[in-house]
């Protein structure tokens, strides 16, 4: 019954993308890779959530929620103002240059070698970090809940007496599941174009919230003998610790760096990242666009009911247990608390979370080449048809690439998500810096973006991989939150300084292409100020 139902829903969501996409232009840049510019806000927001949301999150947030409790709310409740952000300020210049891009932005704010530095920046990031890490995480957890080491096991006639067996089990498992979804994600995000991906993201997102607040209520009522509410109850009294959300200075997400890094990465990742920003680079309109942006910062305040929560329930549950890994605590807790004639919905849920952030970076990272690079540097005589084609064949070689690195990081530091942060900040903090600049000054030149980009980029390098485990060490060294926020202070001098000693010979003004309506949503600025709001209220209460 549960395969069934995972290979009802997953085939639903597969034929609902193809007919929501049969009539889309391809073939074209704008259609492949925006969707045509046809985005609507409910399609926007639906996209965006489950872009985000994947195993690295669902599992690590509430592996770290496990260990610390509520304190890592943060890293959603957070985005919610860093969307608003993006709404009012930075999407409304994106639509009236028409980019397809970020880097194209910088390409015309200072110059190519600009753009190209940066679509290599987010390349290898999304190579090297993102793609396998997803592919990882979700392998991991698929083998996890629906026990497929031992499945495998079973079907090849292996044992599983010995740690050695067990470990053999495991890896076969972790190669099947990284192989299945890349294959899968490949298909979706390559042959289908922007549209495709947004359109199964949407789908998926309303299984997800489903799925996702199923465990939880599952949870609860286990806690409190079939009642939530008195589960609830019984959870808040016996764990009070689990629910302070003003984390101390050896916490991961210490209070302070909410005011420093933490919406430096917020600002980054839904602002300027660009697979996240493409689905409302896709928007049919302005208005669409921040709808979109603040129907999604809506629900994601409401996140850490999936991804927080559950982790402070698997402590109460598990605490007792030796030896438990806290990324394990959700797979567990799933084993524990879902009905079995539920297992086969809430495993086609995870699969389109999983599949949503692999080929959502992989369809970015199919346009950042189709566009910044091979009709830059490789055939500048490019029609549209070749540059996708070009794009397409690049994202099968990234996808392969991917998929051999993925079950190589099986030795990776505890707590994937931190560690994803951590890692990201090589290029996150660098990149979001010129762009900031280059938004807010008309003088400053490309010398001093390309100063700071790579500048940032290896001193953040130099600082965490180096100073931090070989000189300095782990204790006492500033948290990379803060780390990123003085780099990028100092980035934002520098490149100041070198405006005042090398300045533009004219200003820079961004033409407005007319290629979307960028007449603002009337409700944007009330509707972002009540997100803010409620954000507020909510640290306040659980202070």
């Amino acid at each position: 019954m549960g395969l069934v139902s995972f290979l009802g829903f997953t085939i639903l969501v597969a034929v609902v993308a193809w007919y929501s996409t049969r009539n889309t232009n391809e073939s074209s840049a704008d259609g492949y890779f925006l969707g045509g510019r046809s985005l609507t806000a409910t399609v926007i927001a639906g996209s965006l959530l489950l872009t985000n949301l994947s195993t690295e999150q669902i599992v690590g947030l509430n592996g770290a929620a496990f260990s610390e409790g509520i304190l890592v709310m943060a890293w959603e409740t957070l985005a919610a103002i860093a969307m608003v952000v993006t709404a009012v300020f930075l999407l409304p210049r994106y639509l009236k240059g028409g980019l397809t891009t970020v880097p194209q932005f910088l390409e015309k704010r200072y110059d190519t070698m600009t753009k190209t530095i940066t679509s290599g920046l987010f390349l290898s990031g999304y190579v090297v970090v993102l793609l396998p890490i997803v592919l990882y995480s979700g392998a991991l957890a698929f083998g996890a809940m629906f026990n497929i080491p031992e499945l495998l096991a079973e079907m090849n006639g292996m044992p599983m007496t010995t740690p050695e067996e067990i470990a053999e089990a495991k890896t076969l498992s972790l190669w099947v599941c990284v192989w299945g979804i890349g294959i899968v994600g490949s298909i979706y995000a390559v042959f289908g174009g922007l549209k495709a991906v947004a359109v199964s993201d949407t789908i998926n997102a309303i299984g997800l919230l489903i799925g996702g607040i199923m465990i939880p209520f599952f949870g609860l009522a286990f806690i409190g003998d079939g009642s939530v509410t008195e589960g609830f109850s019984t959870l808040m009294a016996e764990n009070p610790d689990k629910f302070e959300s003003i984390g101390g200075p050896t916490a991961s997400v210490p209070f302070a760096t909410i005011f420093t890094g933490m919406m430096l990465v917020q600002l980054f990742y839904w602002g300027t990242n660009q697979a996240i920003i493409q689905r409302a680079l896709a928007a049919k309109n302005l208005e669409e666009g921040q709808k979109g942006l603040m129907l999604a910062a809506f629900f994601k305040i409401l996140g850490p009911l999936i991804v927080v929560l559950p982790g402070v329930i698997a402590w109460h549950i598990f605490k007792g247990e030796a030896n438990m890994v806290p990324d394990e605590a959700y797979p567990m807790l799933v084993a524990k608390v879902l009905p079995a004639s539920l297992v086969g919905f809430f495993a086609a849920v995870l699969f389109g979370a999983i599949l949503s952030s692999f080929n959502s970076a992989l369809n970015s990272s199919v346009t950042l080449f189709g566009i910044d690079i091979y009709k830059e540097y490789i055939n500048k005589n490019a029609s549209e048809r070749e540059i996708v084609k070009a794009g397409k064949t690049f994202g099968i070689g990234l996808a392969i690439l991917a998929m051999f690195i993925a079950p190589m990081i099986a030795n990776a530091p505890d707590g994937l998500f931190g560690y994803l942060q951590e890692v990201n900040g090589c290029y996150s903090i660098p990149i979001f810096t010129i762009i900031i600049v280059g938004y807010l000054t008309t003088r400053v030149p490309a010398i001093a973006a390309k100063v700071a980009i790579i500048l940032g980029a290896v001193l953040y390098f130099i600082s965490q991989f180096i100073l931090k485990p070989y000189v300095v060490g782990e204790e006492g060294y500033p948290h990379f939150l803060h780390v990123m926020a003085i780099l990028f202070v100092m980035n934002i001098v520098i490149m100041l300084v070198i405006g005042q000693l090398r300045p533009r010979t004219t200003d820079f003004a961004l033409a407005y292409t007319k290629q979307v309506d960028i007449t603002p949503y009337r409700f944007v600025l009330p509707a972002g100020l009540g997100i803010v709001a409620t954000v507020v209220m909510i640290y306040i209460y659980f202070a």
